[in-house]
């Protein structure tokens, strides 16, 4: 006879995991009623059904490989064929998940919160591959964008079958509690990923931490060049790999790919250790790869770094730094450029304390991201263009995804302030159709027009984005003259704003404890 305590352990298990294959049936009924709207078996099998798409539409795309000569064309090509793969992944992670809920890599333990996660990004990859053929030949992306279009679909079903669970990110009110800042005390505190060491919750914290490898621009490190420690770095390792750049300007673009789990990157301080690379639009790369400093794998964190593109605002976009990790932490970074600046692509993302610049555009993406006590500086672009903060790319109404502004200072970078009056500047704009952001709790100076939001082509998305204000302050946060939109909310309670917190929105109190950054759970003190 099993101990009343193991049978409450399995219990509590139950209730928050999907199926696995070899359960009773009767754990089954119940686990698919708490996780999934559909039978655990339909599930799978639409699983496979779009794993073998994805495998028909790389077969498509990569026989344009090499056909053609055109550099913005090849480079499209490569990231369709990379984002494909990253899909595959994706859709695998979620077979897996399903099938085996005890295992060790399911990622924060909220399993329907990851699957959900997974799925929404790999949502997002097909759209990302399409877009990139802007500028190219279009009987190439016409071809592509079939086979891609048919995925999309398929995921856009699979993600409906997932239920929200305790913890969705809905755009309605639910009860919640106020909880105050990180560092103790907060539910699920001991529920770390298992990727992480329960002494990594010091490094931020601490000057001397232990790395892995050394970079140095002068010659002292291990390496002088970042992709050659990274390439040192194991690959799905469980266990933190920490590098350490010295402080210098190091002129590389670093890709991080999806199988480097875990790896931290601790600087010299924000503008003392700069990665910095010009690759822009105008010069044939795609938004996507224009990235200064791209990061695929999972549980990355970075500390005391900064990040540019220094490519101008004439060259249009031009990524300093884009994310695509899920559970990653950028804290005391700084991500500096024009159009595009910050591209969170996908997954979930924390940001804390860090520096963020721009002109159109300059926060963008389809993650599920929070940004808490940043500072988020305009600049100066071309003649008589808008700038316009964020760009968030939800495309449909079941993705777990969008930003949350909290604890920020929203205002002019120092080259602005002159022009501040003639350079309309505004929170956001929707890039796709359901786009979502909220700002709350933070600073908003006068650089921002009264109206606070702008349109992104006459009536597009209106009706169906979400954006939202709460408990904002300075003489840009009057909403006495804001936009009208059926879309656009003003919160007046707790309850309301509850879901846009870390506890909610990233399932922070599941996994940043373990990372050792500070934050704050719900509304502060």
């Amino acid at each position: 006879m099993p101990k009343p305590f193991h049978l409450l352990v399995f219990f509590l298990v139950a209730l928050c995991l999907c199926t696995s294959s070899n359960a009773s049936s009767t754990t089954n009924e119940f686990l698919e009623t708490e996780c999934l709207k559909v039978p655990a078996t339909e599930f799978i099998g639409s699983l496979k059904t779009t794993i073998d798409a994805i495998r028909k539409a790389t077969s498509v795309v990569s026989q344009f490989g090499g056909f053609f000569h055109d550099f913005r064309l090849s480079n499209a090509i490569s990231d369709c064929l990379d984002l494909l793969d990253s899909s595959a992944d994706e859709l695998s992670w979620t077979m897996f998940a399903s099938q085996n809920p005890n295992a060790k890599d399911n990622s924060t333990g909220d399993l329907s919160s990851d699957l959900r996660t997974w799925l929404s990004a790999a949502m997002v990859n097909q759209q990302t591959c399409i877009d990139g053929f802007e500028g190219t030949n279009s009987m190439v992306k016409t071809v592509v964008s079939g086979s891609l279009n048919q995925i999309t679909s398929l995921v856009r079903n699979l993600l409906i079958m997932v239920h929200p669970g305790p913890n969705s990110k809905s755009n309605g009110t639910r009860n919640g509690s106020q909880k105050g800042g990180g560092g103790g005390g907060h539910p699920g505190q001991n529920r770390f990923p298992v990727w992480f060491k329960r002494e990594d919750r010091r490094l931020l914290q601490i000057n001397g931490v232990t790395a892995n490898v050394v970079v140095a621009a002068d010659g002292s490190g291990n390496f002088t060049r970042i992709m050659d420690a990274v390439e040192t770095a194991p690959d799905k390792s469980l266990n933190r790999y920490v590098i350490y750049i010295k402080r210098g300007l190091y002129k590389e673009n670093v890709e991080i790919k999806k199988k480097k789990w875990n790896l931290m990157m601790i600087g010299d301080g924000m503008d003392v250790t700069v990665i910095s690379g010009n690759r822009s639009f105008i010069d044939g790369w795609t938004t996507f790869r224009s990235a200064t400093f791209a990061v695929s794998g999972r549980g990355f964190i970075a500390r005391d770094i900064t990040f540019e593109n220094t490519a101008g605002p004439q060259k249009h976009q031009a990524v300093a730094l884009r994310s695509d990790s899920d559970l990653s932490v950028f804290f005391r970074c700084a991500i500096k450029g024009y159009q595009d600046s910050l591209y969170t692509h996908t997954m979930r993302q924390f940001y804390r304390e860090c520096k963020i610049t721009g002109t159109v555009d300059f926060i963008f993406g389809d993650g599920a991201v929070l940004f808490q006590n940043c500072q988020i500086l305009a600049k100066q672009g071309l003649p008589n263009q808008k700038n316009t903060i964020t760009a968030q790319g939800r495309k449909d109404p079941n993705q777990p995804t969008g930003f949350s502004i909290q604890f920020c200072n929203i205002s002019a970078d120092t080259d602005l302030l002159p022009s501040v009056n003639s350079t309309p500047t505004y929170l956001g704009r929707p890039w796709k159709l359901y786009s979502r952001t909220i700002i709350m709790q933070s600073y908003i100076s006068d650089a921002i027009r009264p109206q606070g939001w702008l349109e992104w082509n006459q009536d597009f998305a209106l009706d169906t984005l979400y954006y939202a204000e709460y408990m904002n302050n300075g003489p840009g946060a009057s909403l006495s003259e804001r936009v009208k939109w059926p879309g656009y909310h003003v919160l007046n309670n707790s309850a309301q704003a509850v879901n846009f917190t870390v506890a909610q929105f990233i399932e922070g109190d599941l996994w940043l404890p373990s990372t050792g950054v500070k934050y704050t759970s719900g509304f502060g003190v």
